[in-house]
């Protein structure tokens, strides 16, 4: 980690995104007397004391908003989607100092290259320093200054654990990883599993069937995180279970709140058209099948759930997939 700037004793943490998420965070991190720089795409609006993504949230006055790329941090967190972290960071690492840690703290894969985060940054910003912050947090709630946690890997565990406590804050606890990819995984895979568990409920399938998708999951995903080189103990944690237990109950969630309204009978392109946030799962999902097909892992939840996603099956039919698998051993 670079010390911190000279002329202050303050950390400097750096936000890059100004959605809902890359808000809360920098909430969070000015809460914990430190100076925030929040970039945001477009220009900056005059009443920068509420933000359109969080429109009920007063934002305190040690963050500056701006729409320059910094020069200098403690550390970034990269808070933007998946599929757009590519172009963004490419630009971020023309202007930002070497040795400073980057942070991404969005879920998901990328749509082309079927990479995770990190994987992506390791292209786009060789040689840096940087890990992931994944768990079960709603953004709103975390502006609220609410009790949460998560989980922070870097494949350098001290870095993990400096980094953690640097960010973390009375309300926010973060648990320190070397576990990248089981975090990574973890994330992106239950926004997939969230998806399918609104259409369990939408379909008026009963909380029973819930369960039985969100733990079947949990072994699942595990079997794929050890495929490509995590740790299955990784899904007990907060970016594992913890993660799939909110997004898959809390209404709060894209995904299952998308999975609900595909239950019920909606069309996945009307349901989109009505959207202005991005519901991660459906890009991630085709992705995710392809990858387990690749490393020859059974995967029947994110199977059917992709499938049901690009139209292949009905609803009635990935319910039958679902159920009408032989039973096996535990």
């Amino acid at each position: 980690m670079t010390a911190p700037n000279a002329t202050h004793t303050r950390p400097h943490i750096a936000v890059i995104g100004a959605g809902a998420w890359g808000i809360a965070l920098a909430c969070a991190a000015a809460r914990n007397d430190a100076d925030v720089t929040l970039w945001m795409r477009g220009p900056v609006p005059k009443d920068t004391r509420n933000l359109p993504r969080l429109p009920d949230i007063s934002v305190p006055d040690n963050i500056t908003l701006t729409n320059d790329f910094p020069h200098t941090a403690d550390v970034v967190l990269l808070v933007t989607p998946v599929q757009a972290s590519r172009h963004i960071s490419e630009k971020l690492e023309k202007v930002l100092a070497p040795g400073i840690p980057i942070i991404t703290c969005c879920k998901g894969m990328e749509a082309t290259t079927g990479l995770l985060p990190l994987d992506v940054l390791a292209q786009t910003m060789p040689g840096r320093p940087s890990g992931v912050l994944s768990g079960p947090n709603f953004a709103i709630e975390v502006a609220q200054d609410l009790p949460a946690a998560a989980t922070l890997a870097c494949t350098d565990f001290a870095l993990a654990q400096k980094l953690a406590a640097l960010l973390s804050t009375p309300t926010l606890r973060l648990y320190a990883s070397d576990d990248v990819t089981g975090v990574q995984l973890a994330g992106a895979t239950k926004n997939v599993i969230a998806i399918g568990a609104g259409i369990t409920i939408g379909a008026g399938l009963g909380e029973n069937a819930r369960a039985a998708l969100i733990t079947r999951a949990v072994v699942e995903i595990g079997r794929l995180a050890e495929a490509m080189g995590g740790r299955a103990s990784t899904l007990t944690g907060l970016s594992g279970m913890g993660d799939l237990i909110l997004t898959c109950t809390g209404r709060g969630s894209r995904n299952y709140s998308l999975g609900l309204e595909l239950g019920t009978g909606f069309k996945l392109s009307r349901i989109l058209a009505a959207r202005t946030t991005v519901a991660e799962g459906v890009l991630t999902a085709p992705t995710l099948r392809e990858q387990a097909a690749k490393l020859g892992v059974a995967t029947p939840i994110i199977d059917t759930v992709a499938q049901l996603l690009s139209g292949e099956i009905t609803p009635d039919q990935a319910r039958t997939l679902l159920l009408d698998r032989p039973p096996t051993v535990e």
